[in-house]
């Protein structure tokens, strides 16, 4: 695991704890050998302010590994560390793995190792990782993404996600198993990222006549909506509207309206006791089969699943 200033710890630790635990599970000639490397010498302080002494200085790590992770944090997508993504590209081709946590996809992308590799990172940055990474294939829904020999997390506690597959693929599923009892964690999550980030970003604060209609939608979701009457809140024709606001939202009328019904839906289920059938119709479904098919779309989860992991 290499280590630099500002690092996330739980990226560091999670996965190093499935590791160290299935250990126990491993006869001896089989256990993982885990280690540290760090970008500099003395402690590196992490993104909380816990300070960790890594085993090695990059500058004393050298020859191949079977798997190379690095973490994500702040400084993993704030800053540039020009020795360490050096390292990274000469380390990476003489091991037989390579991946991230989390937001470490960033230094891995800055060192030029995600080109042509399908890869994911926490959802709230999957967005900006497209943006950087042309060359790269964001899958923005996944918990964790092999391709080849690399394999990648979402945010944080994925990296126990991705953790336990090394693990399954490694010594097979029963220990990996064990390991996930340990830790108290599923071995294979319901739905994907999904699930933790909102579908509909914020309405933009400019006053225009789309953000004029996306408002008038979100006070009145439990109204019947089509192209037709949204257009005519924009005194547009309905074909110039949805040209206008798939410019200005980054997606269709349609999909914001049910972008907007879905959070709308979820945050009820989070927030209240209501019957399915009421938060269907404050949230404009019309009926709870309907809520129930766009949320196992979308979410990769039941509305009754959806409170019981989040209520």
């Amino acid at each position: 695991m290499v280590l630099f200033p500002d690092f996330l710890l739980l990226d560091m630790a999670g996965p190093m704890e499935v590791f160290s635990i299935a250990n126990r599970y491993l006869k001896p000639d089989d256990h993982y050998v885990l280690s540290t490397i760090g970008t500099q010498t003395g402690p590196l302080r992490a993104s909380n302010g816990v300070s960790v002494q890594a085993d090695l200085h990059i500058d004393q790590a050298c020859g191949g590994f079977d798997l190379l992770l690095v973490p994500g944090g702040p400084g993993a997508y704030n800053e540039r560390h020009p020795p360490l993504l050096d390292w990274l590209k000469h380390n990476v081709s003489r091991s037989r793995g390579f991946g991230s946590i989390c937001t470490g996809a960033f230094v891995l992308g800055h060192a030029g190792l995600l080109d042509g590799y399908r890869v994911t990172t926490h959802w709230h940055y999957t967005e900006r990782l497209i943006k950087a990474f042309p060359n790269t294939s964001v899958q923005t829904d996944r918990i964790y993404v092999q391709d080849r020999n690399l394999i990648t997390s979402g945010g944080v506690t994925a990296g126990i996600d991705l953790a336990l597959a090394v693990v399954a693929q490694d010594h097979g599923k029963k220990v990996a198993q064990d390991v996930a009892k340990v830790l108290l964690v599923v071995m294979k999550r319901q739905g994907g990222q999904a699930q933790f980030s909102p579908l509909m970003a914020a309405v933009a604060p400019q006053e225009t006549a789309i953000t004029r209609v996306q408002n008038h939608v979100l006070e009145h979701l439990d109204e019947s909506f089509g192209i037709e009457r949204m257009a005519a809140l924009a005194a547009m024709s309905p074909r110039h509207f949805a040209r206008v606001f798939a410019r200005e939202v980054g997606m269709t009328p349609m999909e914001f309206l049910q972008s907007a019904r879905i959070d709308c839906a979820r945050n009820l289920l989070e927030t209240t006791e209501l019957p399915l059938k009421t938060v269907a119709f404050k949230s404009g479904f019309g009926s709870v089969r309907h809520m129930r098919f766009l949320f196992g779309e979308k979410l990769g989860l039941t509305p009754t699943q959806y409170r019981e992991q989040f209520s």
